[in-house]
Parts: C-alpha cells; sequence; structure tokens
C-alpha cells in the first residue's frame, strides 16, 4: 500500500518488498439513495462531494487500486464527481443491494490484487489510517473487519481466497451473512473510537455535518 515510486524504490534496495501485497479498495457507492431521496454521492462534503470524500480517502490509504461501484445516478455522478485514476464499475443491478455491486465490481479489480478492501461510500468518519490499520492488523486472515469500541464495522478486508465467494454474494445484507458463517475465522482489527455514521437519511447527514 505504497505509491508506485516507493514501491519500486523498495524492490531495487530490499528482497522483501517483493511480499507486499497488492492491496485494492473498492468503494461501494451504487446505491438509488431512495431512503435519503437524493442522490447521496453528490452531497455536499468536505468542499467536494461525499463521494469525493469517500475516494480521497482510498486514495490517501495508499492502496494500489481504487474501484468504484456506481449505479443510481450513474451519468451525474461521473459528471460531478472526480473520477481520474479510478477504475469504475457500474452495476445495472444497483437496487438488489451491495452484494450486486460487490459481484458486478470484481472484473474489475486487477488480477494481481492479494487483499480488497469494502469501502462504504457514505460513511465519511472512516479515514485513512483505517483502512491501513485494518489491512496491517488482519494477519493474513482471509477476512478481516474494524472492531469498534462498540462493535464490528466498516471496512472490511477479504484475502484472494475469498474472492470467489465474494462473486457469489446475493442478497441483503449478504457480506455480514458471510462473516457469519466464517464465525472464529474472521480477524478483528481494533480501531478507535464508535463505528462511524453511515449516511442512510437526512438527519444522519445532519449530524455528520454537526460531527456527531
Amino acid at each position: 500500500m505504497r505509491s508506485s515510486a516507493a514501491r519500486a524504490a523498495a524492490t531495487r534496495t530490499s528482497p522483501a518488498a517483493v511480499a507486499e501485497p497488492f492491496v485494492t479498495v473498492l468503494v461501494l457507492a451504487a446505491g438509488g439513495s431512495r431512503r435519503f431521496g437524493a442522490p447521496k454521492q453528490l452531497l455536499p462534503y468536505g468542499g467536494a462531494t461525499l463521494l469525493d470524500h469517500a475516494i480521497g480517502v482510498a486514495r490517501a490509504s495508499g492502496a494500489d487500486q481504487v474501484v468504484v461501484a456506481l449505479g443510481g445516478a450513474v451519468d451525474r455522478v461521473r459528471a460531478e464527481v472526480a473520477l481520474d485514476g479510478v477504475d469504475v464499475a457500474v452495476n445495472p443491478r444497483f437496487g438488489e443491494g451491495c452484494s450486486s455491486s460487490i459481484a458486478a465490481a470484481m472484473d474489475a479489480v486487477n488480477p494481481r490484487c492479494d487483499v480488497l478492501v469494502l469501502l462504504l461510500g457514505d460513511q465519511p468518519g472512516v479515514t485513512p489510517q483505517t483502512v491501513r490499520s485494518l489491512v496491517a492488523g488482519r494477519g493474513g486472515a482471509a477476512l478481516a473487519v474494524c472492531r469498534y469500541a462498540d462493535g464490528r464495522g466498516h471496512p472490511f478486508a477479504f484475502g484472494r481466497e475469498s474472492f470467489a465467494g465474494l462473486r457469489a454474494l446475493h442478497g441483503d445484507k449478504a457480506v455480514w451473512k458471510l462473516l457469519e458463517r466464517a464465525g472464529d475465522a474472521v480477524a478483528e482489527v481494533a480501531v478507535p473510537g464508535p463505528v462511524p455514521r453511515d449516511v442512510g437519511t437526512p438527519e444522519d447527514y445532519a449530524a455528520v455535518l454537526a460531527g456527531s
């Protein structure tokens, strides 16, 4: 999870650099925002949009690749969000939930990817350090989650051996069900503070803007 220049320099000086995992961050931003009533991806946040912020977090984490899953309001999002340097996967079945977006985006994931991080596009409290800590703390586990003070939460990380299962996901809350089935095999990485609020309603958005 370093810049390409840093990785190239490390490769010249240290054989251990070859073991550095290739990390892809998949930003899930395909929802139709039915509960909110307007495209959440385009809500003003931090001087740009909510989705711009999520993409910025992914970039700043040091990920080798950033993929964004789009669906609802896709034409407006393409026109208003800075997607340069990002691989876009469009999910025409976005109304079927996040699992359909994950499955649709897997073809855009670089074949060299060792670790796939799922990052919600509407959870601005997640920081680049959260992503870095998750990847560093997974310890080679096939599945890893953040353990906040009040429970498990996004982002999640999946090793290559889990990719086939991600492609096969369908239905509501499918990722959470996958974690439940994995049981004790899921690694929990401690992250300080409560689970960051996701923006599902106008009230959530107001609370996020107010910093609560």
